[in-house]
């Protein structure tokens, strides 16, 4: 039996198309509709737009040949092929399709691509090991695999973050960070250094240089950052925990966007000695799990597990209720049930604002020498980011401190009565191939949320607890429990506690 004629010219023209990356083509020979599959590594994507979507960003395989193709006939109409293929750069790789016969043209209605096997994917990775380092024998958290945020220090290994000039130009470390050597302590293992988004000034999660992490909770979104390494390694199963920092969100936006749990903790608790600053008013360590139990064991381990109760009251910022996209306003409505009141913080945009200026110039102050010698060096996001806060004046930069101050006074005193409940982010992940207008404006909207715990430095837990449709699936969006300084373990726990969470 052999394939019909016009079923293997479509075959070998889309082999043509793969190989010259033509998109259109390539779009042309799937099934148009929201019932066309493609599956790989990273998920599975449902609907000609999504895969589409998909494509545009990929750039295209690595050069192969086809060396079997096997097919067999499904119905009059429909044939599976299925070929193995081997790449020049070594390795082999496996493609099955489903082509279907409609109005007289074969296309493509489902698809799985298995790709060559990678020694390890270094949009996730700097390095990797097995393990990086050993951590102690005995320990609460024995077995636990850490994937570091490259900019802690790791003994003997330099700190990249997130760019190759500056990993190029740093010295090695000579001692891990406390954080670091903390985790080894309890008995867990680094397996290895991370990536991050560029000097974690960024809550995307793309990185120019390096690429982006896949989200591995939603094929085609972007992971969020800037801890977008250590979630990517978390939510695909290659760590047990993230070891992070948070700014501005930068555990618990990729915790929202990838279905995990992710701790800010308060400022100043857990020591940042060896871990490269961003702005020092607001940066903080931070961890991120699949589970609300690992978290626990991570969190018991790391703080004192003396930590004050929880005021029982639970309370929502009606303006970011205001802000949140209708669907996530939905989701969380229903999960809280009526059981979380509301209280006015005032504009978010005065909130985003103080957070914003005294961000850019502590991060001016820390980096901007660098900057000034490398102007080429940095991603163009980045870019733009640094020369805002080189602008930023000392008289900018002493009312925005004084404005700072006074929320911090506001959100501390609401937490002191009250856990704050509200979505983490104002919506699920939004797509690799979403506008820089769009980004810009998820990233405006996102911040106006994450400064409230960020002022205060008080801890902030994001739970996986929503999740809706999305154009590009099923798509998760945190729900971030903020409480007074100090109760970074009862938060986990309450959280723990709540229904359907663990």
């Amino acid at each position: 039996m052999s394939l019909p004629a016009d079923l293997q010219e479509a075959f070998d023209a889309y082999e043509h198309a793969l190989a010259s990356d033509d998109v259109e083509a390539l779009d042309d020979a799937f099934a148009p509709g929201p019932l066309t599959l493609r599956g790989d590594g990273d998920g599975l994507l449902v609907g000609h737009d999504a895969i589409s979507a998909f494509r545009s960003t990929r750039g295209g395989i690595s050069p192969r040949v086809l060396n079997r193709v096997e097919f067999r006939q499904l119905a009059d109409d429909c044939w599976l092929i299925v070929a193995t293929s081997r790449y020049e750069g070594g390795g082999t790789g496996l493609q099955t399709q489903v082509w279907q016969l409609s109005e007289g043209r074969w296309r493509i209605t489902a698809a799985h691509v298995t790709g060559r096997t990678k020694s390890f994917d270094t949009s996730v990775w700097r390095t990797v090991g097995d393990p990086l380092y050993q951590g102690a024998f005995t320990g609460p958290l024995l077995g636990l695999r850490v994937a570091v945020k490259d900019i802690f220090a790791v003994r003997g290994y330099r700190i990249g973050a997130g760019n190759p000039t500056w990993l190029r130009e740093a010295a090695r470390e000579r001692e891990h960070a406390p954080a670091v050597l903390d985790l080894l302590k309890g008995g867990a293992s680094v397996r290895g250094l991370a990536r991050t988004d560029e000097l974690a000034y960024s809550i995307a999660g793309a990185n120019p240089h390096y690429g982006t992490p896949a989200n591995g909770a939603v094929p085609g979104a972007l992971p969020g950052g800037s801890s977008s390494g250590p979630a990517t390694a978390v939510a695909t199963g290659q760590a047990d925990v993230g070891l992070a920092s948070d700014t501005a969100g930068s555990v618990r936006v990729p915790a929202s966007y990838q279905g995990l749990w992710g701790l800010r903790t308060t400022h100043g608790l857990v020591p940042r000695q060896g871990m490269l600053p961003l702005a020092p008013s607001f940066d903080t360590v931070g961890w991120l799990t699949r589970t609300g139990a690992t978290l626990e064991h991570v969190v018991s381990w790391c703080l004192e597990d003396d930590a004050p109760l929880l005021p029982s009251r639970r309370v929502v910022p009606v303006e970011v209720l205001q802000l949140v996209e209708p669907a996530t306003r939905e989701a969380f409505d229903a999960w809280c049930a009526g059981t979380v009141e509301e209280v006015e913080v005032g504009p978010l945009d005065e909130w985003f604002e103080a957070f914003r200026v005294v961000q850019a110039a502590e991060a001016w102050r820390a980096h901007g020498a660098w900057i000034d010698a490398h102007p080429d060096a940095v991603g163009p996001g980045v870019r733009e980011r640094f020369a805002i806060a080189r602008d930023v004046t000392a008289a900018d930069e002493a009312s925005a401190r004084a404005d700072v101050e006074r929320l911090a006074g506001v959100i501390r005193a609401i937490a002191d009565d009250a856990v704050l409940v509200l979505p983490t982010t104002p919506g699920p992940a939004p797509a690799r191939t979403a506008s820089a207008d769009e980004l810009d404006r998820v990233r405006g909207a996102t911040l106006r949320m994450t400064a409230l715990a960020g002022i205060g430095g008080l801890p902030a837990l994001s739970v996986p607890a929503l999740t809706f449709p999305s154009a590009l699936g099923p798509a998760p969006v945190g729900v971030c429990l903020v409480g007074p300084r100090g109760t970074d373990l009862s938060l986990v726990r309450h959280a723990r506690s709540l229904g359907g969470l663990a």
